[in-house]
């Protein structure tokens, strides 16, 4: 993502290849110790235990902007772990066991009928492990504290749905779905059409509209020096 201008930018966007660990506020911060530029904004949070695509703003005429690329389609690639539950929906939160060793598992034609059925608009209703704000407050601090509240849902829509594998308990699908969508959500949307439970145990941003991970820079590519050279 080189800028070809001989003279370099002070302000811009900049494609990220964030890591697993780290917070997207933790980009962020780490962004402004190599710019020393402190106004820098992004496009779309990822949760820590996903990885992929975050794009980011760089300076106040960027960030000004930062909302043309807010609402864009976003691409994922996404695994599963069928026959368990998890109050967060992925792996990080309490898991429950829910599908016996004994029973048959789904089949792979059963499978693609459930991932079809979600393909199209529809609604989703945030999960409380989530940072979308009610009463002015984060749902997951909600949820830390022990409380579950009441949420509207939101209109999405699911452009396509693939199955890339299946070997049970393991599913990993390709996801492309408009801005808002929660891919974790799906996990456990899906997981309860199936009637065997799912959540999320692996996610990776792949696109944002037309913004390709293969584009992306990772933070450790980037110097006080020349980060200028990744700016668009």
């Amino acid at each position: 993502m080189s800028n070809l201008n001989s003279s370099k930018p002070k302000a811009g966007f900049m494609l990220i290849n964030k890591p697993v660990g780290p917070t997207s506020h933790d980009i962020i911060d780490h962004l402004r110790q190599i710019t020393g530029i402190k106004k820098i904004g992004h496009a779309g949070t990822l949760d820590p235990m996903a990885d992929g695509l975050l794009l980011v703003a760089i300076g106040r005429e960027a960030t000004k902007k930062i909302n043309q690329f807010v609402k864009l389609d976003k691409k994922y690639q996404a695994t599963l772990f069928l026959g368990a539950v998890s109050d967060t929906y992925d792996r990080e939160g309490r898991i429950k066991t829910i599908w016996p060793d004994n029973k048959p598992k789904p089949s792979l034609a059963e499978i693609k009928k459930a991932v079809q059925s979600f393909v199209g608009r529809g609604e989703q209703i945030p999960p409380m492990f989530s940072a979308k704000k009610i009463g002015g407050q984060k749902l997951y601090q909600l949820a830390r504290a022990g409380q579950t509240v009441k949420r509207q849902p939101i209109k999405i829509e699911i452009y396509s749905l693939k199955i890339i594998s299946y070997r049970w308990p393991h599913l990993t699908i390709a996801v492309h779905c408009s801005s808002g969508t929660y891919i974790r959500t799906l996990a456990h949307d899906l997981g309860q059409r199936l009637n065997c439970g799912a959540y999320l145990t692996s996610l990776t941003r792949t696109a944002i509209g037309p913004f390709r991970l293969k584009q992306a820079v990772t933070i450790n590519e980037l110097k006080k020096g020349d980060w200028q050279n990744f700016l668009f």
